[in-house]
């Protein structure tokens, strides 16, 4: 009886890993970038036709190939950037699999040329669908340069995927702009149907970064380290913030992924400074030995794996957030051109000159809440991890922006007008007094003083096999939150205890929940978020809501309360705290200007 397994043909299985590494024109140009990059080039030029599809032609100027080298390369799994199984465990370059050439060049018309250093003349090869049909020597400089045409052309399944020419060049676009923000110190160009869509020279990361994404938008910059891990890079104000995440670029030792624990990290960073549904624009650069993150996850090389991703997470969450807590905008409005940086330097940072209400970020919360008297309640929330190196920070201004404006009156008994020199000033009364209790609440966990009340009758859990396992691990923790849990057989669990601040509300919800996230995220991160959640929750019930009328001791103490606390742009659920009409747009609006 005849086998019925075979062993897939050459062109087919070279098909097969096509699907895997070349998905669009975008993805042709990823690969071909990074081989670029790896090969040492300082100068890359991109020049596509019909989105991509008609032609794809990258030119660099690398060490290039010689004749055995080029005929190698495009044999499946040669690859000069491993030798040994060693080398997989530490992968310092960008491209290592030894797929993409072939993989391009078996659904494509292939034309490679190639010159190294020393070489008389370059090779110039020409493939068909994956077979090479002429070897050639042909005349160039030192480098490479590889024409892909007709991509698809003997996989129309694939082709008829590939959107209009506009929205795949659109694709390469983008593809190139994350590219070119890894690498500043490389120039790069790209051309569309015979139009230059942009050209960048070798600079800085901030000159990339301002050219290319952030435009007209002021960049400050972040950076900090551990023992196996640095940040560095820049984020933009909220003004700036997009709706998708299309302008947050991170990079691990140079490489553009989209990792869940960064995009966490970054995203609870940002809570408090961005409204809902609002992503930030930055560029972070994140550097770890590579034994420490495994980049063999997919073909696109876009996923990692963490070998300590809490230690990833939190490092990142303390070094933006510290960064974000000194940001000037905070109470303004206005961003001044100035730079923070996470990292101690012995050259202050420039202060603006307007008066702003921000206070110092989590140190100084720390410090002035330390001088407090010791109280019998534990201790529950962590300051950042103390692998981070903090940045000395200066007293906070006597008087405050908020404080410092003048009340004109109330609108509709929910909203404050005020004045100051150059604007008015119009402050959702219930936004900024829920903004200022969530701080004040915060302040009082950071300061060890959150009581617990028990419960004169627990409520009882039923809890999965997973939930039960993470109230026995992080029993401890959750005694230090005020919960207690104590067990009841099996998977039942007693609560007992709960903080005074949720004892009226959905305790036992809020207790599943708390499970539910340290179960799927880790105890660091989960109880920095839901301790938020909770925190928002409480100061949203217990202010001033919807029309209440203040008189002006009240407004003016309301705008005192802003400006000690650590104040921020929106309340925790997102809405606008304030909003400032400048003097000159009201006089262009009544013709005076």
């Amino acid at each position: 009886m005849p086998s019925r397994i075979k062993i897939l043909s050459e062109s087919l299985a070279n098909k097969i890993a096509a699907g895997e590494v070349v998905e669009r024109p975008a993805s042709v140009i990823k690969e071909l970038v990074e081989n670029a990059l790896d090969a040492g080039a300082t100068d890359i030029r991109l020049e596509i036709a019909a989105g991509g599809r008609r032609l794809i032609r990258v030119s660099d100027n690398g060490h290039g190939m010689s004749r055995e080298d080029a005929l190698l390369a495009l044999e499946r799994h040669a690859t000069s950037k491993l030798l040994c199984d060693r080398d997989l465990e530490a992968i310092s370059t960008l491209g290592f699999r030894g797929e993409a050439l072939p993989s391009i060049a078996s659904v494509s018309r292939l034309r490679l040329k190639s010159r190294e250093n020393g070489a008389v003349e370059g090779t110039e090869l020409y493939l068909e669908g994956g077979v090479v049909r002429s070897v050639t020597a042909c005349g160039m400089a030192v480098g490479t340069e590889i024409s892909v045409e007709h991509l698809f052309f003997n996989t129309p399944a694939r082709l008829k995927f590939l959107r209009s020419a506009q929205t795949e060049a659109g694709h390469v676009g983008d593809q190139m702009v994350r590219l070119a923000v890894a690498r500043p110190d490389v120039a790069f160009s790209y051309t569309s149907d015979g139009r230059e869509l942009f050209r960048v020279t070798a600079g800085t990361a901030r000159q990339r970064l301002q050219k290319l994404v952030a435009r007209d938008a002021p960049l400050f910059e972040v950076a900090g380290e551990t023992a196996v891990l640095s940040i560095s890079g820049f984020f933009a104000p909220p003004h700036a913030a997009r709706s998708t995440t299309a302008a947050m670029f991170t990079y691990i030792n140079g490489r553009f992924v989209r990792d869940k624990v960064v995009q966490h990290a970054v995203m609870q960073a940002f809570r408090p400074v961005l409204e809902r549904g609002r992503y930030p624009l930055l560029a972070l650069f994140i550097k770890i030995p590579p034994e420490e993150v495994d980049v063999n996850v997919h073909p696109t090389k876009h996923e990692v794996r963490f070998r300590r991703q809490h230690q990833v997470h939190d490092t990142i969450h303390a070094v933006l957030s510290e960064a974000l807590s000194r940001s000037p905008w905070l109470a303004t409005g206005r961003v001044p051109e100035i730079a923070a940086s996470a990292v101690p330097s012995p050259v202050p940072a420039p202060r603006t000159a307007e008066p702003t209400g921000h206070r110092a970020g989590v140190q100084q919360a720390l410090e002035r809440f330390m001088a407090a008297p010791p109280s019998a309640a534990p201790r529950i929330h962590e300051p950042p991890p103390a692998y981070v190196r903090p940045v000395p920070t200066e007293p906070p201004p006597q008087t405050g922006y908020f404080s410092a404006l003048t009340v004109i009156g109330q609108f509709q008994a929910a909203y404050i007008l005020c004045q100051s020199e150059t604007a008015l000033v119009i402050i959702d009364q219930h936004a900024a007094a829920e903004r200022v209790r969530f701080q004040e609440l915060r302040q009082r966990v950071l300061a060890h003083r959150i009581e617990s009340q028990r419960l004169l009758i627990p409520d009882t859990l039923e809890l999965s096999f997973a939930e039960a396992d993470t109230a026995r691990r992080y029993h401890g923790e959750l005694g230090r939150l005020g919960i207690e849990l104590e067990p009841f057989g099996g998977q039942t669990f007693m609560l007992t205890a709960v903080p005074v601040l949720v004892a009226d509300t959905d305790r036992v919800r809020l207790v599943r929940d708390l499970l539910e996230e340290l179960t799927g995220l880790g105890k660091s991160s989960a109880f920095d978020s839901v301790l938020d959640d909770l925190l928002s929750r409480i100061a949203c019930h217990s202010v001033i809501r919807g029309a209440h009328p203040l008189d002006r001791r009240q407004m003016e103490e309301l705008l005192r309360r802003m400006d000690r606390t650590d104040f921020a742009a929106h309340c925790p659920h997102g809405r606008p705290v304030s909003h400032e009409l400048p003097l000159s747009e009201i006089g262009r609006f009544f013709k005076r200007t």
